[in-house]
């Protein structure tokens, strides 16, 4: 059973914009903390930010500043806003829920920033 859908991705010039959107279960969403991870091939993934119920985001200290996650409760999903985008942020970008030891992960999102 699926239970984190992503959307968003795409090509994109420097400086440019996209919004990310992770679509979660009801069960998913109102239960775990929900956060934006990106990973470029032969590396590690990245953390990239989290976002608790209570609405509280916290960001790595790299991506604080260009990006941005938001809930919408009504609609189950979470978006990460990420402007001023650069070659570096050339990645696949996943959806993550956690809570304690159980983690869920998307499928995935491709975003090329080029020109």
């Amino acid at each position: 059973q699926v239970q984190l859908v992503e959307s968003g991705g795409g090509v994109v010039q420097p400086g440019g914009s996209l919004r990310l959107s992770c679509t979660a279960s009801r069960r998913i969403f109102s239960l775990y903390a929900m956060g934006w991870y990106r990973q470029v091939p032969g590396k590690e993934r990245e953390w990239i930010a989290s976002i608790r119920n209570s609405g509280h985001a916290d960001y790595a200290d790299s991506m604080k500043g260009r990006f941005t996650i938001s809930r919408d409760v009504a609609k189950t999903t979470v978006y990460l806003q990420m402007n001023s985008l650069k070659s570096e942020d050339t990645a696949v970008y996943y959806c993550n829920a956690q809570r304690f030891e159980s983690n869920f992960w998307g499928q995935g999102t491709q975003v090329v920033v080029s020109s």
